[in-house]
């Protein structure tokens, strides 16, 4: 059976800053791969991060890219645009009119004609590059592009290997110490004109001395001699038989006898979803050792490294689902996030290229226990990111963007007052799951003596709770709860949400959770509270709408905001409760949200895949309510019949 006729790489990327259905790009890359392309349809400078809409035939260049979230941007990344006659020198004034419904958008392939300059380019990816053919179906002068995006470039043409090198510093966001991506692209032999071939402001054009050619690009972080080692000088069709390959083992690792035509293309859609990203960052030398540019110093190191992943999202689904699908990609990921504690000093919260801190706490604890759990890592590996852990969660760090933030106070007082730090109540909640899984990491080595310590400290969301309202609460530095509470605030107190959202987020404690409440049953009302109550909010620590307001009150599902992670378990603590009809009731009607087809996508951010995990595991009926834990919630599947890998 073949699963990549059933992916839309475009689910989700009918998306705006202000409303949400994934704010995805239809990324043709490897599994994982190191550098992506995307069709780039323009550029506006208020929201350069949203540079692909699929319903406007339009297109100004195929962008190598980086970028894991419009709210993060790029980095190492350039336009390739083909064109004759006119030749302009900015993407804005090379766009060109293509056929939308006679295009192919794959996984392993991508076919665009350029209208415009009557082009057909097709490309498929590699490793740390791809593999691109031009057919120009008339005889004008012909040239390929490679126009800038941002920062700046450098280029140079070799003659003799029929190759242009060229470099790019651009990062947007995060650490990137002397960052230069460094890239060759090989033409076949005599197909390119060197006299006609000229640059222009922080561009080159190419002139083509035939109308079919074929060029391979590769790049390297490092240097320009690793990039030329990563080109294959395999053909266009071989490569694009291995990618094909490379997919449909990834998307074979879940099997499932689908309800409808529909679910089945949205299921395998989010499978690819859940298999992009973290990128590799890491290359191989001449001994064949894997070895990486580190963001923090700009220096080299052996070992292997991953980027494009915030773990304040991905720890919750994503990393769940790897360790019962991807458990080999878990562990190389493993290392290279303990790779940048070695190196930066601290532990990643949300790495682009380097640390960009875009979301507060330190959720990769969850994931570092979610591998300690399965056995994923050596104990050696554990012993340095246990290491790690309890550095952030005994130090404060010079920048707010690293650790822990408020974690002084939050070891002094029990909490994060919240008239010293935004967010207080996430950050404390955050902190008490992460002391959580300091325990579970540090039983699992034998040192009793922090277990003990950090079972005591994971209590501490106690402290944020209000029996009055049934709510956890910001308070103040003297003890005091924060005045004028009001549970449909969103901000201030609470990352991307509200109290509704933000008071459930105890996974590792249910039992407490429920002696708060003083008892089950009543914890199971204000479950049914939060998910009868109507979707309305109040902007207050925002000053004004963000987009996950907007995309819970479309969803409809009450207080619950599938549309973002902090919402993302709590219809499963029906299923922790024994109140599974509960718990499937919800789950199902966030499940009809999504779609394969394009103008409806997902109901929020797809972030990285963790929306695509909630969905994976939210059909199949197989979720892990706490990372960390060998437990799962298991529910009535909604599908026919499905079947793990290996099993």
């Amino acid at each position: 059976m073949k699963y990549i006729p059933y992916v839309n790489i475009k689910m989700g990327t009918k998306s705006h800053m202000r409303y949400s259905t994934g704010n995805a790009l239809p990324l043709i890359q490897l599994p994982f791969g190191m550098a992506s392309f995307s069709p780039q349809t323009e550029v506006i400078e208020d929201r350069n991060g949203w540079f692909f809409q699929p319903d406007i035939p339009v297109i100004e260049g195929i962008r190598l890219t980086h970028q894991p979230s419009p709210w993060i941007g790029d980095h190492g990344t350039f336009l390739i645009t083909p064109q004759n006659d006119i030749i302009s020198d900015t993407a804005s004034g090379a766009w060109s009119g293509y056929r939308i419904n006679e295009s192919i958008f794959r996984p392993d392939y991508l076919k665009i004609k350029f209208l415009r300059s009557d082009c057909i380019f097709e490309l498929t990816p590699t490793e740390r590059g791809g593999m691109i053919r031009l057919t120009f179906e008339d005889e004008r002068q012909a040239y390929l592009s490679f126009l800038p995006v941002g920062g700046n470039y450098t280029y140079k043409l070799d003659k003799e290997q029929n190759m242009l090198l060229g470099t790019n510093d651009y990062c947007r966001q995060g650490d990137h110490t002397d960052f230069w991506m460094h890239y060759v692209a090989k033409f076949e032999s005599d197909s390119v004109d060197f006299e006609k071939s000229y640059e222009c402001e922080n561009g080159i054009h190419i002139a083509l001395k035939k109308q079919k050619v074929e060029l391979e690009i590769a790049i390297s972080y490092m240097f320009e001699s690793f990039a030329e080692r990563s080109l294959t000088s395999k053909d266009f069709d071989t490569l694009r038989k291995e990618a094909e390959e490379s997919w449909e083992e990834k998307l074979s690792r879940i099997e499932i006898e689908a309800d409808s035509e529909e679910q089945m293309r949205t299921f395998y859609s989010c499978m690819y979803r859940a298999f992009l990203f973290p990128h590799k960052a890491y290359e191989i030398n001449k001994d064949g050792q894997s070895v990486h540019y580190s963001p923090y110093y700009g220096d080299i190191h052996l070992g292997v490294r991953y980027t494009g992943t915030g773990f304040w999202d991905t720890a919750r689904t994503l990393f769940p689902l790897y360790s019962l699908i991807a458990k080999d990609e878990f562990k190389e990921m493993m290392e290279g996030f303990i790779n940048d504690y070695l190196e930066g000093g601290h532990l990643p919260r949300w790495i682009s290229l380097g640390e960009t801190g875009c979301m507060p706490s330190t959720l990769i604890d969850g994931v570092i226990a979610e591998a300690a759990c399965h056995d994923i890592v050596s104990k050696e590996l554990l012993e340095k990111a246990l290491k790690g852990m309890l550095h952030h969660a005994s130090t404060g760090f010079f920048e707010s963007r690293y650790g822990r933030n408020g974690v002084e106070e939050y070891k002094k007082l029990g909490y994060v007052p919240c008239d010293i730090y935004k967010e207080s109540v996430n950050l404390t909640q955050d902190a008490a799951y992460g002391d959580w899984c300091i325990a579970q990491v540090a039983k699992k080595l034998g040192y009793e003596n922090i277990y003990t310590e950090y079972m005591e400290r994971s209590k501490s969301y106690k402290s944020l709770f209000d029996k009055e309202s049934g709510f956890m609460r910001g308070r103040l530095q003297n003890g005091e709860f924060e005045k004028d509470f009001d549970p449909i605030k969103w901000g201030g107190c609470y990352t991307e949400g509200s109290a509704y959202q933000n008071s459930f987020f105890v996974p590792h404690d249910i039992e407490g959770l429920c002696e708060l409440y003083g008892g089950r049953e009543n914890l199971i009302k204000k479950l049914d509270e939060l998910f009868l109550t109507k979707p309305k909010y109040r902007v207050h620590g925002y000053g004004g709408e963000i987009h996950e307001m907007t995309e819970m009150a479309q969803a409809d599902l009450g207080q619950f905001a599938i549309s973002n992670q902090p919402s993302f378990h709590i219809p499963y603590i029906y299923g922790a409760l024994g109140e599974n009809k509960k718990c499937e009731k919800w789950v199902k009607k966030a499940l009809e949200l999504f779609s394969y087809k394009t103008e409806i996508g997902f109901p929020g951010d797809e972030d990285n895949g963790s929306m695509s995990a909630w969905y994976i595991l939210s059909t199949i009926g197989i979720y892990k309510l706490c990372p960390g834990k060998d437990e799962y919630i298991k529910i009535k599947p909604n599908v026919k019949s499905f079947k793990l890998k290996g099993e």
